[in-house]
């Protein structure tokens, strides 16, 4: 299938919209991006429509171990709803415009609210791995340099030219998604922090996580943000979740080492957990 253009056009993205409503029933209000290891929470959509990344006009496709690649279309919890199993990122080569793609695609087939999540290291000290972090705000550190999806011509079709992002994450989803844990007896794994998104694919230097932690961040990863800002460009409310995969290496003389294995690992051990309380917090979620 034919990539979208560098600025991801509404003309595009329509086609795209379109190719998609021919083939589901499902006009879905509620999107959830699901990060490494946690496309599972796909699996429990009822009446499910699913679609390869590849067979949809104009979408990249995932290369990321722990992302399946495919759209899934049904039912959770009551709400329509789509689900990305696995994104995209700007360190598989993307454009940090096409990385977004989805997203302006997901306002014009009707969603209204966004869930991002993502398997993050912990920059926090009194963070535990295996905890599950609500992101307040984040740092956009690919921005400091001019990596923007919003960046290039803007469509007013979408949104704004200057989108106001001190209200990036909804505080009133925040609130329900810990009335939900605090409803499960779960809410001892919750933590509320800042979000720092680099770009990747090399985990952080011991410097550069002494840097994030003077500037305030209590996670970093390598992608949501791109996602969260062009679905608040487009009006759309986010949630964002990160699951603490590891904690980060502050210490010279220490003998571990970041990877990926490891990431997927606490995602599979925490996601049951992770699902249940997404599904918990949806049902009582009006959209």
């Amino acid at each position: 299938m034919e990539a979208p253009s560098r600025h991801s056009s509404f003309e595009e993205c329509t086609e795209t919209a379109k190719w998609l409503l021919n083939r589901t029933k499902i006009c879905p209000v509620l999107a959830i991006i699901c990060g490494s290891g946690l496309g599972g929470l796909a699996d429990k959509l009822e009446e499910s429509v699913t679609f390869n990344y590849e067979d949809i006009p104009r979408f990249p496709t995932s290369t990321v171990p722990g992302h399946a690649g495919k759209l899934v279309f049904g039912r959770l919890m009551g709400h329509d709803c789509v689900c990305m199993q696995g994104r995209f990122h700007f360190y598989e080569g993307y454009s940090i415009h096409t990385v977004a793609y989805p997203v302006r695609v997901f306002s014009l087939l009707g969603v209204k609210t966004v869930i991002v999540t993502n398997a993050a290291g912990g920059l926090n000290a009194s963070y535990n791995v295996g905890d599950i972090m609500i992101i307040k705000d984040h740092i956009n550190m690919p921005g400091f340099s001019g990596q923007n999806p919003l960046c290039g011509p803007n469509d007013e079709r979408f949104g704004v030219r200057f989108p106001c992002m001190s209200d990036a994450y909804d505080s009133e989803l925040r609130s329900k998604l810990r009335g939900a844990a605090e409803a499960m007896g779960v809410a001892h794994f919750l933590r509320d922090g800042v979000y720092c998104m680099l770009a990747g694919p090399s985990f952080e230097t011991i410097a550069e996580c002494k840097l994030l932690q003077k500037l305030g961040a209590d996670a970093v990863g390598m992608s949501t943000v791109p996602e969260v800002l062009v679905a608040r460009h487009c009006g759309l409310r986010v949630l964002g979740l990160s699951l603490i995969t590891n904690k980060v290496i502050t210490d010279y003389d220490s003998e571990e080492k970041a990877n990926h294995e490891e990431v997927l690992q606490t995602s599979q051990r925490q996601t049951k957990l992770f699902q249940d309380l997404v599904c918990k917090f949806l049902s009582v979620l009006s959209m």
